[in-house]
């Protein structure tokens, strides 16, 4: 438990990346991580939650306060006196009192206050995992999303070259009015096809200046360090490995296991309860015993004869079998979503290898023939417009690609619950 613990507050302590903090222009995965570790509101908000667990374990610490208890005469109406102390006319009487608890109760609340901070800790480390993979995860679709995006600028600025030259042509005479209107037609679906693209990347960058607190108002560009496809061969590692490694780093698994853990305490506890507490008290009496200036001492035990505590301790033996019944769900899904996610991984890695690693090379060659073919009349529009619709295609598909390998790499690190993919 010291451990998980001490990993936290070096998790806290790192010191957050200068470049992120001076420019936030351009924009590293390794940037959006250090600035998600240290400033996300979300972990932050979890940490006052392990230090509320751990301050349980100083009240757990304490022993009783003794109860010190005092009497005195009123009023003596011999003497007509009020609040009389003297040892001739005057009585009072006091009294200290200590609880002292007995079957180890002490020893048990904390045993019980170190696993609910243990719990707490694996809570924010399961946190840390889920948020990471959402970063990471946006983070790589919000990439290749400005790579798409890039294109069409790209086929824009293009287009409206063309535009140019046919109205030009057109006033010539060297050109129909009909291919004039067939240009203008598809830059006009082109952009509103890129407005849509721009609407999506705007929601993705969002979302991403959210979970790294980024200032909203800061335009992102994302660079391509730590993004590399080619490095991710899912089937060179065993499902069996990924399924040990789960069971092991899993912090949403631990967590489960640790409420088994913490359940059984609790009814340790119940138990404990079932026997009684020991009170007791010194007393002294100026007058009002024999003989006078008494001292006396006593204990007070409460008799367990209808009262044993009988259904909390039931209560508590139903926490521990829901706790087990609860482990064994959560190991069955833990295989069976990593085994999906192992499954879709090789899939998509499959698909990628397929793909024709020279081609944007070739398109761009294929592109400038293609446009000269054209204004050299060797080609009509209509053959240069559906070129351009295939390189659009074909280049988004690309990218959707590579980002679901991306993506799924991520998908089996969370899985896993570390990052064996690197």
């Amino acid at each position: 438990m010291k451990f998980l613990i001490t990993i936290i507050w070096i998790l806290t302590a790192v010191p957050f990346s200068a470049a992120v903090c001076q420019s936030l222009d351009t924009i590293s995965l390794q940037d959006a991580e250090a600035s998600f570790l240290q400033q996300n509101a979300q972990l932050i908000a979890q940490r006052y939650q392990v230090e509320q667990s751990r301050a349980d374990i100083i009240t757990a610490r304490l022993f009783e306060n003794p109860e010190l208890s005092y009497e005195n005469l009123f009023y003596n109406h011999e003497t007509g006196k009020y609040f009389e102390t003297s040892r001739a006319s005057g009585q009072y009487t006091a009294s200290v009192t200590q609880l002292i608890k007995l079957a180890c109760k002490r020893n048990k609340n904390i045993q019980v206050a170190e696993t609910g901070l243990k719990m707490q800790s694996f809570a924010y480390f399961d946190l840390i995992r889920t948020l990471k993979f959402e970063l990471r995860s946006t983070f790589y679709e919000a990439y290749y999303q400005q790579q798409s995006l890039a294109l069409y600028d790209q086929l824009l600025s293009a287009l409206n070259q063309l535009l140019l030259a046919s109205e030009q042509q057109l006033k010539l005479g060297n050109t129909a009015g009909k291919d004039v209107i067939r240009i203008k037609s598809r830059l006009l679906s082109l952009q509103a096809e890129r407005m849509a693209l721009q609407n999506d990347l705007e929601a993705l960058e969002s979302r991403l200046k959210l979970l790294s607190s980024i200032n909203a108002q800061q335009d992102l560009v994302l660079t391509a360090e730590g993004v590399n496809p080619e490095q991710f061969h899912p089937g060179k590692i065993p499902f069996t490995v990924l399924l040990d490694s789960a069971k092991v780093n899993r912090a949403d698994l631990q967590l489960s296991k640790t409420a088994l853990l913490y359940a059984q305490n609790l009814l340790t506890v119940q138990k404990a309860h079932a026997v009684p507490d020991v009170a007791v008290s010194l007393n002294y009496d100026l007058k009002g015993n024999y003989p006078e200036k008494y001292t006396g001492i006593g204990i007070s035990l409460p008799i367990p004869l209808f009262n044993r505590n009988q259904g909390e301790i039931k209560k508590a033996r139903i926490g521990v079998d829901a706790s087990i019944a609860e482990i064994k769900r959560k190991e069955a899904e833990v295989e069976s979503e990593l085994y999906t996610s192992y499954q879709a991984a090789i899939k998509v890695q499959t698909l990628y290898q397929g793909l024709d690693k020279d081609f944007s090379s070739k398109f761009n060659q294929m592109l400038e023939s293609l446009t000269t073919n054209y204004r050299e009349r060797n080609i009509s529009l209509l053959e240069f417009l559906d070129f351009y619709d295939s390189y659009k295609e074909s280049t988004t598909q690309v990218n959707e690609i590579k980002y679901r390998l991306m993506n799924a790499k991520e998908e089996l690190n969370y899985q896993t619950g570390i990052t064996i993919f690197k």
